[in-house]
Order: structure tokens, then sequence, then C-alpha cells
């Protein structure tokens, strides 16, 4: 193992702790920005909405600065075009984001946002490719169309996915620090360096961030902050390959650790649909709120969730090292016990 290999982990530290020293003492400088610009989330705006004083939205600004500054420090000691990708990616989806935090805007206009910040990544070559392994009858040109639709469908879905989730103080910040926590760890020990580092950034930054969005929090985080942290961890978890372990064991390790957020999305977009109401539309039909309902105090229900979160990382972490057989048949089991889930929170759920 070469020298950088050995002091790679005082790199991964040194961008974990710049990340919290940046949003940490950045904040006071970004809820100036927020107010300036009118980011501002006023009480009683929705239904859904418990706060009782205009909320600056500057969590987003937090982000996108640091990220583009570490990130491009990362960058110059490693380039690769890829990251270069991301971090231009991220630039569409939070110069949406802010918009749609001043002004709003339409579910189809934050979906086009989101779809050119995809196309940016796709036309990098950062592309879904478990479907090459998956001994398809179908040409390379077709499975290499499929793989770009998947791609599409999953950058665009996780990006949502915590936007939608971003429901109460501290949650998406803590949904954040634990997913890019696992991803830096499995990363490094499977050589990808680039890829540690930049999920190390995640850390930090997310870290420095939940001091003031934590209850009761001092800011939001915004759509721009939601979606930027979950568009850049969907493309972490394409970029993510580990090269010496079977592919039928690890293609849905990226679902698992990001499965909180996608158990949500799919929770909330199936009561909308069964409710008859518009999917967009929002409610108090999400895991925070039913947990809420069933009696636990907000503190704990943000915990409970960020707790689940941890342990399918643990699993996804475990499953990783099985047989194939016995991966798929876990996952298989995760998968049945999300569904059991959500067929009781909809027979328990009172709109």
């Amino acid at each position: 193992m070469n020298t950088m290999m050995h002091s790679f982990p005082l790199h991964i530290l040194l961008l974990v702790v710049l990340g919290g020293l940046f949003s940490f003492f950045g904040a006071p400088i970004a809820v100036m920005l927020a107010k300036k610009v009118g980011a501002i989330d006023e009480p009683n705006s929705a239904l859904h909405k418990r706060h009782t004083k205009p909320m600056p939205l500057a969590g987003g600004f937090l982000a996108f600065a640091g990220s583009w500054f570490l990130f491009l420090l990362v960058l110059f000691w490693q380039y690769k075009p890829s990251f270069l990708a991301v971090l231009l990616g991220g630039i569409i989806v939070f110069l949406f984001g802010v918009i749609d935090d001043i002004y709003g805007l339409s579910a189809s206009q934050k979906f086009l946002g989101q779809a050119i910040a995809s196309a940016i990544l796709i036309y990098a070559g950062v592309s879904v490719r478990f479907l090459e392994t998956a001994n398809l009858p179908l040409s390379p040109f077709s499975i290499n169309i499929l793989n770009q639709g998947l791609t599409l469908l999953w950058l665009i879905g996780i990006t949502n996915a915590f936007n939608l989730i971003d429901s109460m103080d501290g949650l998406v910040a803590g949904l954040t620090f634990i997913i890019a926590s696992f991803f830096t760890f499995i990363s490094f020990f499977s050589g990808q360096t680039t890829l540690a580092l930049f999920s190390a950034i995640l850390i930090g930054l997310s870290l420095g961030l939940y001091v003031y969005n934590k209850e009761p929090a001092q800011f939001f985080l915004g759509d721009s902050g939601a979606q930027l942290f979950g568009f850049f961890l969907a493309a972490i978890a394409i970029i993510y390959r580990p090269p010496d372990l079977d592919p039928n064991s690890t293609w849905f390790i990226p679902v698992l650790l990001l499965g909180v957020p996608i158990f949500d999305t799919t929770l909330v977009t199936l009561s909308r649909l069964r409710r008859r109401k518009p999917i967009f539309q929002a409610d108090r039909a999400h895991t925070y709120h039913r947990l809420v309902d069933f009696g636990l105090r907000p503190g704990l229900a943000v915990l409970t969730i960020q707790a689940s979160a941890l342990l399918l990382s643990f699993t996804a972490l475990a499953i990783m090292y099985l047989p194939p057989v016995w991966a798929i048949s876990l996952f298989a089991l995760i998968m049945v016990i999300g569904v059991i889930l959500i067929i009781f929170f909809e027979r328990t759920f009172h709109d």
C-alpha cells in the first residue's frame, strides 16, 4: 500500500473538519444572504408547517458554497471529469432550488432543472451500469439506453426524495451525515479515494448545518439545500463501484443506504394517489408526521427516522459481503418489511 493510502484517513478527517468549520462559521453570512434575496419561509404558508416565525432558507447557500470550495480543492489534487460534472450539475440543482425558495416553482419546472443536472452527469459518463452484468437478451445500445434512463430516474427520484422528506428540523442534515459517512467508509476500502473525499466533505457540511438546523432550528435548508444534498448523494451512489465484490451482491447497496428517503417518498406518493390528491401537494402524510401522530415527540420522531437509516446502512455493509443468493434474499426481505410498514401506516392514517 502506497504512502497516499496510508495518509488518506488524515485527508478524510481534514475535509470533514473543514466542511464542518465552513458551514458552522459561514452560517451567519448565509442567513444574511437568504434574508437579502427573500429566501424566507413564512409561518402558516402551508397546512403542514408549524413554525411560528419567518425562517431564513439559508442551508442551501451554505451547502452550495461549501461544496464548491472544498470539491474544487479535491479536484485540484485529484482531477476527474466525472466529479467536475457532479459539481456542475449541483450548480443547476442549487439555482433552481433558490428560485423555488424565493419565488416558488411548479413541479414541471423543478423537474426541468433536475433533468438538466442529470443530463450533465450522463454526458460525462456518470451512469448506472448494473444492467451490463444482468445477461439481458438486448443489444449493447439498448442496454446503454436503459442504463441512462435508470440513471435519470435515480437522480431525479433521490433529489426529490430528500426534498420531500425535509419535513422537520435536523432531519435531512442528520440523514446526509449518516449516509455520507457510510459512503466515505465503503469508498475508501474499495480504493475509490476521490469518491471518499467527496463524501467526507458532505459529512462535514451536514454536521455543521445540523448544529443550526436541529430543533429548534435557526434556519431551514430550503429546497436548494435538501435537493443539493440529495443530488450529490444520488451521484455518489452511482459512481461507487466496489471492484472486488460480486455485483449481484452489491447493486442494491445504494438503495439500502438511501432507503429511508426512498421509503418516505413511496409512502407519500401512494398515500396521495390513494386519497386522489395531487402527488406534489404538501400534507402530513410523511413518515415523520405519522410518527408524531402515534405520540412520539418531534425530536424523538426525527431520531427514530435517522436510527432507521443507520440500521439500514449497517445492514447494507453486512449484506455486500454475502454470497449473491443470501444478499438478494435479505434485500427482498427488507423490501417486504417496507411494504408491510406502508400498509400499516396507511391503515392507521387519518387525513
